[in-house]
């Protein structure tokens, strides 16, 4: 692997670099930690500079600042490839649950142990290092390569579209990697070649101008609890899928390769649920537990409050309630059809003199990129070369800023992602295990060379 030698003489300074990195408390959803937002922005900059990489800059919005940088030499006829990744990190509570420091790095067993260690500022630091041993050794890149760092990925990526739009010109790529992801276990490489997109709803419901006692009104007025209640368990139906008309009419059904990979995939189902700290399984009837957390669309009540729920009983018949409703979406889903087809829904079933507010709280696409793509083919290549076995394709279930990079840019989306299921992300002792590290930057830079074919 062209990468060996570098990574065995830089083995050292990249671990004190990666130490350097998640010291910065970089909690993009604390107002108070704007400053340190900002310092790992220009640290993330600082990096992309040493690694050999132009035009650096930390690109302004109305949050947190994202950090660009590229290497535009390897000429016109090349492709280009952006990598995306963010500097910005989940907050650490609970913090009593931390064997240590969160934003002081150790190396325990073979893993980095500290916020942000996987999500993502280690991925982040193996591609710019990929680049810079690169440069080092072969003094060029294969291809032009373009870096986007953002930094507010953690609270949702606000102004990530507004800023792919303005700076649109300068983002101009082939394809876009994304090293924010994971793999099926170490020995089972894989790659994701889809993320499911979000459309989530606040529903809430009056049915009086204040509380009534139960004894002299109930039996008489309509019941908000009965009605949300009613409105929830209608969501699905005795199989457990969605009752919202067309919800499922446009779900592209998976290729026989990704069927292959998904059957091949080694599945321990009594260790996920124990894991879960579930007993059943519930969801969509005729589907795997893998299919539904991954691969089908769903629904999901993630919220529901009404009424008095303090110690003891308090009569009455309340005035009001809400619950709150997300869809997790698949291709060729549409995240404006879907939230019309839950508006319809929800009238129907709203009985005159009642006052119902659906507010919507954000929306994300479905992501998908084909895996017969050549681009695909050319990390499969990389990862093979590295792990010794060609990885199998999955999808994630959950969502984030990919389906915009890839509308917005007109590329396909790769996920050269090193994560682990055991990494705790988002959550207390958050880790990288370094073995997945170092493959992470040897692949990354055999990519470079497999994209040139």
């Amino acid at each position: 692997m062209r990468l060996a030698p570098y990574l065995d003489a830089e083995r050292e300074r990249i671990v004190a670099t990666l130490f350097e990195w998640l010291r910065i408390p970089s909690i993009s959803a604390h107002p108070d930690r704007a400053g340190d937002v900002r310092a790992s922005a220009e640290l993330c900059a600082r990096l992309l500079t040493e690694a050999g990489l132009e035009h650096v800059q930390l690109l302004e919005t109305p949050g947190h600042p994202a950090v660009y940088g590229d290497w535009l030499h390897a000429g016109p006829d090349a492709p280009t490839a952006l990598v995306y990744g963010h500097h910005d990190v989940q907050p650490v509570d609970p913090l009593e649950l931390w064997t240590s420091p969160p934003f002081e790095p150790a190396i325990v067993d073979g893993e980095c142990r500290a916020r942000g260690a996987i999500d993502d500022k280690g991925q982040v630091l193996y591609e710019i290092e990929a680049v810079r041993g690169l440069l080092q050794t072969e003094s060029r890149l294969p291809v032009n390569v373009k870096f986007l760092i953002e930094g507010e990925e953690e609270v949702g990526s606000p102004n990530f579209e507004a800023l792919l739009r303005e700076h649109a010109e300068r983002l101009g790529c082939d394809m876009v990697v994304v090293s924010d992801t994971g793999m099926w276990a170490p020995d089972v490489p894989s790659t994701c070649v889809g993320m499911r997109g979000l459309v989530a709803f606040d529903v809430h419901v009056r049915t009086a101008s204040g509380d009534l006692h139960s004894g002299m009104f109930g039996g008489a007025v309509p019941n908000p609890v009965h009605l949300l209640a009613g409105i929830v368990a209608d969501l699905h139906d005795a199989d457990g899928r969605v009752t919202i008309p067309g919800f499922y009419d446009r779900v592209r059904p998976l290729t026989e390769v990704e069927e292959a990979s998904l059957a091949a995939l080694p599945f321990d189902e009594a260790a996920w649920m124990a894991n879960a700290g579930v007993r059943r399984l519930d969801g969509e009837a005729g589907q795997s537990t893998l299919a539904r957390i991954g691969y089908r669309p769903t629904c999901e009540v993630v919220g529901f409050g009404a009424g008095y729920t303090g110690e003891g009983i308090k009569t009455i018949v309340p005035a009001e309630g809400a619950c709150k409703v997300t869809f997790r979406l698949v291709a060729d889903q549409d995240p404006d059809d879907v939230t019309a087809a839950f508006r319809s829904w929800l009238e129907e079933r709203i009985p005159d003199g009642v006052d119902v507010t659906v507010t919507p709280e954000g929306g994300v696409a479905p992501a998908l990129t084909p895996v017969d793509h050549p681009a695909v083919g050319a990390l499969c290549r990389a990862i093979e070369t590295v792990w010794g076995t060609a990885p199998l394709f999955t999808r994630e279930g959950g969502s984030g800023p990919e389906e915009a990079l890839g509308r917005m840019l007109d590329a396909p989306v790769l996920f050269l992602g090193v994560g682990l299921p055991g990494d705790r992300l988002h959550a207390p002792n958050e880790r990288m295990v370094m073995d997945q590290f170092w493959k992470g930057l040897l692949a990354a830079g055999e990519l470079w060379h497999e994209l040139v074919r």
